[in-house]
């Protein structure tokens, strides 16, 4: 079937957007420029502040959903419920999440390649799967096992090709790649457990995606931003790349900004490109497929690659094209890609179906017991 110009837009809008949120938060990374007082000059990082402003992006879809259920209530039959009855609150915990796995993760950018970032954020389908068994009491297909291990297997061969190029990079030390790398999976670990409360106890509700984003965008927009207050006096020594070397010096960085006004187009790039990100993302879901989600979000890691190495913010290595190609494996494993190209080979197809069968004997064996008791 093929798509309508409507759908080729949305995946295109997604692919682009989805691409500039990482290269704009790397690009403020790369500037350097004076700060408050006169300091001398000194690299762009404040990675808190930048998550302050990806969170301003997500609250922009609160506002773009009032927009859609306007123009939705002049249409003759309205299907948007702007008066649905939820609790708010059920945002907070899943927006604490997000605020600390993103706050993290910028902090890693800042040591680490856009590439690699990018890629190891792949780490979050063996969080959320193991997480899904633990918790929701999901049951894993056999595929989505060994899509975990193999995923596992293209982390390692990421960070292999990181510890490589962190020997020779000139603008990190090894030890802050390795450092950022680690950081960015630890990350992935919070955001699996965001996934699964988002799963458990608010997707029940049925709450309008752009309504959720934003909703959880409101949260982690007001309480980080209140937290910049306590960070500005945390001192954290040589860990704080600022001048005062604390925790986040937001004054520093509005200073930098004024004095270097391409921070600023970065950081806007940043904000603009989260919040058509996540409504292209939204749409595509419902346009078209949540696989083509997952597909589009896969070559939006090209993309950045590609971009990092014509501005030659890092080199070609080979083991990064192998352990994408591997994380790729896994994530469509772990999806269900394989899934129509077994159904066009017979003896795969005949397995599926006995596999299926199966599957539902069990399903029933196991009903019928809980029954029983």
């Amino acid at each position: 079937m093929a798509w309508t110009k409507y759908q080729l837009l949305l995946a295109a809008m997604m692919l682009i957007t989805g691409s500039i949120n990482t290269l704009s938060a790397k690009w403020a990374d790369t500037f350097s420029a004076q700060g408050c007082g006169g300091s001398p000059k000194h690299t762009f990082s404040h990675p808190f502040l930048q998550a302050v402003g990806m969170f301003l992006g997500e609250l922009s879809c609160l506002a773009l959903f009032y927009i859609l259920v306007c123009h939705d209530r002049r249409s003759p039959e309205p299907r948007m419920n702007a008066n649905q009855s939820f609790n708010p609150l059920l945002f907070f915990p899943p927006a604490m999440c997000d605020m600390t796995a993103t706050s993290i993760m910028y902090v890693a950018l800042n040591m680490t390649s856009a590439s690699s970032f990018q890629m190891l954020r792949g780490a979050v389908i063996i969080f959320t799967g193991l997480l899904s068994v633990a918790f929701l009491g999901r049951k894993l297909l056999a595929s989505q096992w060994i899509g975990i291990v193999v995923t596992i297997a293209g982390l390692v061969v990421v960070g292999l090709a990181d510890f490589v190029s962190g020997e020779k990079d000139e603008s990190h030390k090894l030890s802050e790649v390795i450092t950022g790398d680690l950081l960015i999976i630890m990350a992935q670990i919070i955001v699996s457990v965001q996934m699964v409360l988002e799963e458990k106890f608010v997707y029940k509700h049925d709450v309008h995606p752009l309504r959720a984003v934003g909703t959880e965008g409101f949260f982690g927009f007001v309480v980080l931003s209140l937290l910049l207050i306590p960070m500005y006096f945390i001192p954290v020594g040589n860990f704080g790349d600022n001048p005062r070397q604390v925790l986040e010096d937001a004054l520093d960085a509005f200073c930098q900004m004024g004095n270097q006004p391409l921070i600023v187009l970065a950081i806007i790039g940043n904000i603009v490109s989260i919040a058509f990100f996540n409504f292209a993302g939204i749409s595509v879901t419902k346009e078209i497929s949540a696989t083509t989600r997952m597909v589009l979000d896969s070559l939006r890691t090209i993309v950045i690659w590609v971009v990092s190495l014509a501005v030659g913010w890092e080199h070609f290595h080979g083991l990064q094209v192998l352990g994408f190609i591997i994380l790729l494996t896994g994530a469509a494993l772990y999806n269900g890609l394989h899934k129509p190209l077994m159904a066009r080979i017979p003896w795969c197809a005949r397995f599926q179906e006995r596999s299926a069968e199966t599957e539902r004997l069990c399903s029933e064996s196991i009903l019928s017991v809980n029954e029983g008791h």
